[in-house]
């Protein structure tokens, strides 16, 4: 199969909400390859009038990388169909694997350029935020060349209020976070977790777009990657995430069986 081809039967897995063999078990990828076929399947996703409106970071987590074999975050895109109303509903039934995690959100004030050498003064505001990641492969199993051609994963994200950052700022880098289900608290991190320090994401999607050709201009959201571990959905829970100093943001869950 080529990149289109693949693009094409992620694309379908993901809006059918059915889990697919992984594509390295029938054709190895490069991660170049695995990058083509992400943007081939953003591209469909764009012809149907979902464009895109950022980026996020996945294995920003120094164990979740040394447990891929990785030595780089890797990045995938957002559109704006999949962001969810802070404290609305998402149906479960339209994911394969939904697992959800606290994150930390930048937008963009001005465009981050490649040759910008201050990634951080083209950040306009941050927010707490909640990333709903859903692999469309078998058993939640995939290769690093899988989980990129997979778009990283991403399902859906949900955003909190937006904070002014030059007033923030200082509460980024090691934020206490809580994750809780209707309450009780799930998982607990800080967004040091985060590559050591949360705000060294924005220089990262910067470096990872500029090499995979993402233009990343002015309001573009930038996710950062997981402040705690992933957990599973249930039906009919509240999930809200709390970053110390930023606030909180919620999503009830609806549908589906977890």
């Amino acid at each position: 199969m080529n990149i289109e081809e693949l693009a094409a039967r992620l694309d379908e897995a993901v809006r059918d909400a059915t889990a697919i063999a992984q594509l390295s078990d029938e054709r190895p990828l490069t991660l170049d390859e695995a990058y083509a076929v992400q943007r081939a399947g953003i591209a469909l996703r764009v012809g149907r009038g979902d464009p895109v409106v950022g980026v996020k970071l996945g294995f920003t987590s120094e164990a979740k990388a040394r447990q891929m074999g990785v030595s780089d975050v890797i990045i995938g895109q957002l559109t704006a169909g999949t962001e969810v109303t802070d404290g609305a509903s998402v149906d479960l039934a339209t994911m394969v694997h939904p697992r959800v995690e606290p994150e930390v959100a930048f937008r963009l004030g001005v465009e981050l350029s490649p040759e910008n050498d201050d990634p951080l003064s083209t950040v306009a505001e941050v927010a707490p935020a909640l990333e709903i990641i859903d692999s469309r492969y078998r058993d939640f199993r995939f290769s690093l060349e899988d989980v990129v051609a997979d778009n990283t994963s991403a399902a859906r994200y949900v955003l909190g209020e937006w904070l002014p950052f030059a007033q923030h700022r200082g509460r980024v880098s090691d934020a206490e976070v809580t994750l809780a289900f209707d309450g009780e608290p799930r998982e607990h991190g800080s967004t040091s977790a985060i590559l050591g320090d949360a705000l060294l994401a924005v220089a990262a999607a910067q470096r990872m777009a500029a090499r995979y050709g993402l233009p990343l201009p002015a309001g573009s959201v930038i996710l950062a990657g997981a402040a705690t571990a992933a957990v599973a959905m249930e039906p009919g829970v509240l999930v809200e995430a709390t970053v110390e100093g930023l606030g909180g943001v919620s999503v009830r869950s609806g549908g589906g069986d977890g």
